[in-house]
């Protein structure tokens, strides 16, 4: 069996974590646990769904590391583990926010592409 080239392994990898990253509660909670860490009842304050709701996606999360998670008592903490997921999340939804709104006051270096390319 051939080994497959580098580039596969990582379009299959940037695959695997935009298929994570589809849901826009999963969006949602990346940006919530951004700053700092927060326990399912802050997060629940924050985005609007079922507590049943919330631990599925705070586990599926969980389990692929992008989230930390502690037990302080009775209370689980998530925090941000993936800095790569960050990054990314960072950059595409300031894309998506330039696109939306082209007057938008982000600076150069946030930007994707020069404004002159666009």
């Amino acid at each position: 069996m051939e080994d497959r080239s580098t580039e596969d392994r990582v379009f299959d990898s940037v695959a695997e974590l935009f298929s994570l990253l589809s849901t826009p509660i999963r969006l949602k909670i990346i940006s919530a646990v951004c700053q700092r860490e927060k326990n399912v009842s802050e997060l629940l304050g924050e985005i609007d769904t079922t507590q049943p709701n919330m631990s599925q996606h705070l586990a599926t999360l969980y389990r692929s590391g992008v989230l930390h998670k502690r037990r302080e008592g009775t209370q689980i903490y998530y925090r941000l583990q993936s800095e790569r997921v960050a990054a990314l999340c960072r950059a595409v939804c300031t894309q998506v926010a330039i696109e939306m709104d082209p007057d938008s006051k982000v600076e150069a270096k946030e930007r994707l592409m020069p404004v002159s390319m666009r």
